[in-house]
């Protein structure tokens, strides 16, 4: 059986990589563009492709123009002024930049109402040159970049941080760490090395024990060298038994952390971990299985008592949504393990427990959990 061309097919790991892309940027979009105060959003995709394959899978330009598209019309539904949202694709290749241009049009999947769409291609260095500079003077505006690169060895995570730091900025990394695992096990190359050695020093890498490992160590390696001010979080996709791949998310806004973290939840039952929770009820399995978000908490609140607004951060940095919090400490004070204790004259119903966005940006300290 031939195998498939990655060049010239869409490949079932890169499908689930553009599906999430699809799922998050749709969501992106359709949040800004209703935010009421931002007047366009920049769009970037640095290796787009060649858009179209041969297997009619379609890669990430078309996958980002169907958004636009989407989200363009429901907001003309709605009201008569939309927020611009202006695409900018690159890749090195000429040919399939004409490939993603010619696609796009033969689709239908651009009018100038959208914003505005260019192509360019340069090299990746050289287009962060400009970019970088250029996103400093967005003002209102706000951008997401897709970073999708043939090879690792340029990509630099203060590039990511640069990229970041109008505030303004988020970033979706895809890195094939399968292929970074194995050269690890197999003898580190120059190229490795160096890209580890840029996010920790290489004598500080703990040789990984399996490809989750070397996933959850690049993570907390981002982290460290982005700081805490942004936040990071992966998407990881099993081919098989032995293939893993994964995708790295940046942001220095907990709301489209929030949101990235949905659309992962989103297709998780299909590609990711998937929520297990079993509580204090007994099972045949939960001697077994510990869930990891309920340990978490635990080790977090036993430390000292939290806020809502600390919990609902803390719950999102660990890779779950506040509803997940919700019902492991549904859980707890049900059978008396959790103390929720207002902070203001208010009376606090039970079950409600304050975790989400609003109240992290509005009431931080609206109430304290304490473990009994």
């Amino acid at each position: 059986m031939r195998k498939k061309d990655v060049k010239r097919n869409l490949l079932d790991h890169s499908e689930a990589k553009v599906n999430l892309l699809g799922e998050y940027i749709n969501r992106y979009l359709n949040i800004i563009c209703n935010d009421g105060y931002t007047p366009s959003i920049e769009v970037y995709d640095l290796f787009c492709g060649a858009g179209k394959y041969e297997d009619g899978g379609e890669g990430s330009p078309l996958v980002i123009m169907r958004a636009v598209k989407d989200v363009h019309f429901k907001n003309v539904a709605k009201r008569d002024l939309t927020t611009k949202m202006n695409a900018h694709f690159n890749d090195v290749d000429a040919e399939k930049i004409a490939n993603v241009e010619k696609s796009i049009r033969e689709l239908n999947l651009y009018y100038a109402d959208f914003g505005t769409l260019d192509f360019s291609s340069i090299d990746y260095e050289e287009y962060l040159k400009k970019l970088i500079p250029h996103l400093k003077t967005l003002g209102k505006s706000k951008a997401f970049v897709f970073i999708d690169p043939y090879r690792y060895k340029n990509i630099r995570t203060q590039q990511i941080r640069d990229l970041m730091s109008n505030g303004k900025t988020e970033c979706l990394l895809w890195l094939p760490t399968q292929f970074m695992y194995r050269f690890e096990k197999n003898g580190t190359p120059t190229a490795l090395k160096d890209f580890i050695e840029e996010i920790v020093p290489f004598e500080e890498w703990k040789p990984s024990t399996n490809v989750w490992d070397f996933v959850e160590q690049l993570k907390y390696g981002f982290q460290q060298k982005v700081g805490t001010q942004y936040y990071v979080e992966t998407f990881t996709i099993q081919k098989d038994n032995n293939t893993v791949y994964c995708l790295f998310f940046f942001t220095s806004h907990i709301k489209g952390f929030e949101k990235m973290l949905e659309s992962k939840w989103e297709i998780d039952t299909e590609h990711g971990k998937g929520w297990d929770y079993t509580g204090n009820q007994p099972s045949l399995f939960h001697a077994q299985k510990t869930n990891p978000l309920a340990e978490a908490l635990k080790t977090y609140l036993r430390e000292k008592p939290r806020t809502n607004g600390e919990i609902y951060e803390f719950t999102l940095r660990q890779g779950y949504l506040p509803k997940h919090t919700v019902e492991v400490f549904t859980d707890w004070q049900n059978s008396g393990q959790l103390e929720v204790t207002p902070n203001d004259q208010s009376r606090i119903q039970r079950g409600w427990f304050y975790i989400n966005y609003k109240r992290y940006d509005k009431e931080f300290s609206k109430v304290t959990f304490r473990l009994k």
